[in-house]
């Protein structure tokens, strides 16, 4: 899939059913459509088929949150692609700032410039083990826009320059139209005791 490019990437933020919150980033994302409103991340199953935090606490509550991610965020966004213990808190290790949602529980970024607040209306399984590819399809029942990139009464698309995946370890920052690589965390820290993933 790597000739997909670049793919826009939704980090997207989950509560477990104990309040614990989970950051995850997925560059198998897109928007849907309109009517409603939606988008659909992809978060594959583990290697040993498991499911993922962001899957599991998305089917467990009904609900996540879409933060989008720019060049500046890249470093602490890259942090949450290791795999962390389930009480381990992302916003903790990565250094980003929760922000209470309006609709949903799950926190939004306060370093993203746009949130989606949504529902899950279906979850698709087409593979199973590992890699397992599902699809979480939300409905955006809230989207939030930086005050920066709202112009005239509408969104100024050529305003906002996220961060790309382009495939491997290259991404690309569309604000200064520039890739760059990026290794993914191999280790992941222990349990803190902290938190969530």
């Amino acid at each position: 899939m790597c000739a997909v490019q670049p793919r826009p990437i939704a980090f997207v933020s989950t509560v477990d059913s104990l309040g614990r919150a989970n950051l995850a980033p997925f560059s198998f994302f897109t928007a849907g459509g309109a009517n409603p409103p939606s988008v659909v991340y992809c978060p594959v199953l583990r290697p040993d088929g498991t499911p993922k935090d962001s899957l599991a606490n998305a089917e467990a509550t009904g609900e996540f949150v879409v933060n989008m991610v720019t060049g500046d965020m890249a470093e602490r966004m890259n942090i949450t692609a290791s795999e962390f213990a389930p009480d381990v808190d992302e916003f903790v290790v990565s250094g980003l700032t929760p922000l209470p949602s309006r609709i949903v529980r799950p926190p939004r970024i306060a370093e993203s410039p746009v949130h989606f607040e949504c529902r899950v209306s279906k979850v698709i399984r087409l593979g199973d083990g590992p890699s397992g590819t599902v699809y979480v399809i939300g409905v955006v029942e809230m989207m939030h826009i930086d005050i920066g990139l709202w112009k005239e009464g509408s969104f100024e698309p050529g305003d906002f320059r996220g961060l790309g995946r382009m495939g491997g370890r290259e991404y690309v920052d569309l604000a200064e139209m520039e890739i760059f690589e990026m290794a993914r965390p191999k280790v992941a820290p222990q349990s803190s005791g902290e938190g969530s993933e």
